[in-house]
C-alpha cells in the first residue's frame, strides 16, 4: 500500500506541474505571454518542490513546515484548474492530494526520501 501511495504522490505532483502550464497557457491570448506563463508557472512549482519538499530537496523542511510549500503547488494547481473553468479537476485534485498526504502520514511513510526504516521515531510524520 505504501508503494501505491507513493505512486500516486509523484503522479499528483505531474498532474499538479500540467495545470499549472495549463493554466499558463490560457492567461493571455498574447502568444509570448502565454509562453512564458506555461513554462513559468510550473518552473517555479518545480524549484520550491526541488528546494524543500522533493525526497533529494536541497534545502529539505520537516514536517510539518514542509507542508506549506506542498500547499503552495497544490493549492496552487488546484485554483489554476477552477480558475480555468474545470473546478471539478481543481476538486479531484485537492481531495486526493489532502487523502494521498494524510496516508502516507497514518503509514508513517516520511516523504522526504527517508526510508521508514531510517526514520528518527523521536521525529513525528
Amino acid at each position: 500500500m505504501r508503494g501505491f501511495h507513493l505512486l500516486l504522490r509523484f503522479v499528483l505532483e505531474l498532474g499538479a506541474l500540467a495545470a499549472l502550464a495549463y493554466a499558463g497557457w490560457q492567461a493571455s491570448d498574447n502568444l509570448w505571454l502565454r509562453l512564458l506563463a506555461a513554462i513559468g508557472l510550473p518552473l517555479v512549482a518545480a524549484v520550491v518542490w526541488g528546494q524543500w519538499v522533493a525526497p533529494k530537496a536541497r534545502r529539505p523542511l520537516p514536517d510539518p513546515l514542509r507542508l506549506v510549500p506542498e500547499w503552495l503547488v497544490f493549492g496552487g494547481a488546484t485554483v489554476a484548474l477552477a480558475v480555468t473553468g474545470h473546478p471539478i479537476l481543481a476538486v479531484v485534485l485537492a481531495v486526493l492530494a489532502a487523502a494521498n498526504r494524510l496516508a502516507l502520514h497514518l503509514m508513517r511513510t516520511p516523504t522526504d526520501g527517508r526510508t521508514p526504516e531510517h526514520a528518527d521515531p523521536r521525529t513525528p510524520h
